[in-house]
């Protein structure tokens, strides 16, 4: 019986998707020939899934698909290119290979993701290849970076907590490397590996032939700073410390962004904390998760296809006991922890054994030279001196990190000349910020969202001032699509695209990044934005208690309910 004859848990047939993993050998599919067809600069759909995997999508330009059109020239095909670095962290000298392909083979910027990823974007289909083959000279990947896997593992930056910090990195190295796909399919397309003659010698042991039903992403906090949104993670790892020692993890399962406009049985989730285990279990627990998601994970309808989904279903209790069995252990009760805060400390901050972190704001993630914000030539420079690594935050934002004393002076001069701070007027609520790249390059963009916050902030910001909020931390977030991509249903108040200049607005997230939000005004642009925020920043502004949060005023003010579960959501 051929394998699309299988049935999904739910008794569903398996989607076409399913089907292109099937008949993929191993996610070769036949990547190697189209990439050499040079008729087109696109690949078919079919082989564009696949692509995923080996960390990359096919995308147009879409400010300039009418003009081609009308030139009866096919779409601006180039691809975008996601490079994993498990915890965001990189050398100075693979931060410079970045430069250096972003200007060869890109469109000479760079992109900081919300998972402490890199992106480059308008890469030539004739160019992936000597692309990924710098990458891999470097000591990086883009493997698994997308596609039905297990994505970049997160952790927290931790500047201040530099010694944990170094643990959970390691955790996270870990973690990334054991769930690696083991397919051989990368090498040979990409590096020029020897092929594989006959794939019955391949075994995928944790994901199977077919991979994962959807993506599944991890990430490791470390109270208080929930930076890396851990309740957003399909499962979570919450560091907890006693006495200056990591002792274990709090784990969390189940959390997700994305939804889809208009369909009630999609939503955002909050992860649940479920238990604690010892360090030396995360590896086995992460394994068996996964495998639990991979055999009852819905294989039939891809927006159903999330951990989320799969534990929303069939309850928490079910998964505890599934894992348990699976494990041959099972947790133990969760320790206590706290949460203040989900977004970056900017400055300097000194860590130990003298060194220091320096966190530098990046607007949207992306960098390239401005006339008077010279950010990529900034960091180019400041990379070929520096002799500590480079974080890449949650957040989008970026930490220049253990920097000697001798060197900090050169790094604070190069900050200086290339007038990197020049944004230290930004308002808090800026600095708190985040936006998904949206048009003109993403497929699934409804609205702009990176182009377009900037300029709405500017206008939002004048209206902190009067209020006297210039200096209040407000985590304010926009995507150009519901699917999620910079964690917009965990702000305190959120933007996601409905249509050309239309956007429904959220109100309520916590601070800490531990509540959803709630659907306020929908498909409104940018006056009725403005027309609704002002009167409510107002109230803030006069009646709020000692130290409580935006989203925690507009629930106690009567504005939105408190969400709690994302089945919830849209009621």
């Amino acid at each position: 019986m051929s394998d699309n004859n299988l049935l999904s848990p739910n008794s569903a047939p398996y989607s076409d998707v399913e089907d292109i993993k099937i008949r993929s050998n191993y996610l070769r599919g036949t990547l190697e020939e189209v990439l050499e067809d040079r008729i087109t600069a696109s690949i078919p759909e079919d082989e564009n899934r696949l692509m995923k995997f080996h960390g990359s999508y096919m995308q147009d330009d879409r400010d300039l698909r009418n003009e081609r059109k009308k030139q009866k020239l096919e779409p601006a095909y180039q691809f975008m290119l996601r490079v994993r670095a498990p915890g965001g962290v990189v050398t100075p000298d693979q931060w410079l290979m970045m430069d250096r392909i972003s200007h060869s083979y890109g469109n000479g910027t760079i992109r900081l993701t919300t998972r402490q990823s890199f992106q480059i974007y308008n890469v030539l289909k004739w160019n992936m290849k000597k692309t990924i083959q710098e990458v891999h000279n470097s000591l990086l990947t883009t493997l698994a970076a997308c596609g039905d896997v297990n994505r970049n593992v997160m952790c927290n930056p931790n500047p201040d907590q530099s010694e944990i910090h170094a643990q959970v990195y390691e955790w996270a190295c870990k973690l990334s490397s054991h769930l690696e796909p083991q397919t051989k399919a990368y090498h040979e397309i990409w590096l020029d590996g020897e092929k594989v003659l006959d794939s019955k010698e391949e075994q995928e042991p944790i994901y199977g032939h077919l991979y994962l039903p959807r993506k599944f992403k991890i990430g490791i906090a470390v109270p208080p700073s929930n930076d890396v949104d851990v309740f957003s993670q399909d499962l979570g790892f919450i560091a907890i410390v006693e006495q200056g020692k990591l002792i274990g993890f709090n784990v969390s399962v189940g959390g997700g962004m994305g939804m889809t406009h208009g369909d009630p049985n999609t939503y955002p989730q909050v992860a649940k904390v479920i238990g604690f285990c010892t360090p030396e279990q995360v590896i086995d627990l992460a394994e068996k998760t996964v495998t639990i998601q991979r055999d009852y994970g819905d294989r039939a309808v891809r927006k159903h296809a999330r951990f989320k989904y799969t534990i929303d279903d069939r309850g928490v209790e079910w998964f505890v006991e599934e894992l348990k069995n699976r494990l041959g252990w099972g947790l133990e009760e969760a320790r206590p922890y706290h949460f203040e805060r989900n977004g970056d400390r900017y400055g300097w901050v000194k860590g130990n054994k003298g060194k220091w972190h320096f966190t530098l704001f990046i607007q949207n993630g992306r960098i390239k030279d401005e006339e008077d914000y010279q950010l990529m030539t900034g960091l180019r420079e400041i990379a070929k001196i520096h002799t500590g690594d480079f974080r890449l935050t949650a957040n989008q934002n970026l930490i220049i990190s253990d920097v000697t004393t001798q060197k900090k002076k050169q790094i604070e001069a190069l900050v200086a000349q290339y007038g990197l701070t020049n944004g230290k007027h930004y308002s808090a609520l800026r600095r708190n910020s985040m936006a998904c790249v949206s048009l003109p390059t993403c497929g699934l963009a409804m609205a702009e969202s990176e182009r377009y916050l900037p300029s709405l902030l500017d206008k939002i910001e004048p209206i902190l001032e009067t209020n006297g909020l210039r200096d209040d931390d407000i985590v304010i977030r926009m995507t150009g699509c519901p699917n999620g991509c910079a964690r917009p249903a965990l702000a305190e108040i959120s933007f996601i695209g409905k249509g050309p200049g239309k956007y429904n607005l959220y109100l309520g997230g916590s601070f800490s990044g531990n509540r959803l939000n709630k659907l306020y005004k929908e498909n409104i642009g940018e006056t009725e934005i403005l027309d609704s925020l002002t009167p409510i920043i107002k109230q803030y502004a006069i009646e709020r208690n000692d130290g409580e949060h935006f989203g925690d005023f507009v629930i106690r003010a009567g504005y939105v309910p408190e969400v709690t579960s994302g089945q919830y959501f849209h009621v």
